[in-house]
């Protein structure tokens, strides 16, 4: 939900910031207007794009088990790391106690 609002509030910051330049009003805003609705929006690509979510099903057979186990932070749960060597991605799965 967070997500979704700050996504929102970045959409409004960068529209915002296309009023102020094409009608000149607030153009003292401008700057803060774009570079905030831009931080918000990229980085939360970013992020979405660099955190991936745990995975509940099984590990592909090609996936090697890494032995890494932890509690993920977000959500308490017994995690194991599996490495894909094919496409070099690390992946996280959700273990049954």
């Amino acid at each position: 939900m967070l997500p979704i609002v700050l996504y929102a509030l970045g959409g409004l910051f960068l529209l915002g910031a296309c009023i102020a330049a094409l009608t000149g009003v607030f153009v003292v805003l401008l700057p803060q207007l774009l570079f905030g609705g831009l931080l918000l929006v990229v980085g939360l690509a970013i992020e979405r794009w660099r955190y991936k979510p745990l995975l509940r099903t099984g590990p592909d057979p090609g996936w090697k088990d890494t032995g890494e186990r932890f509690v993920d932070p977000g959500s308490g749960e017994l995690t194991a790391v599996y490495f894909d060597p094919q496409r070099g991605e690390r992946h996280y799965i959700v273990v049954d106690k």
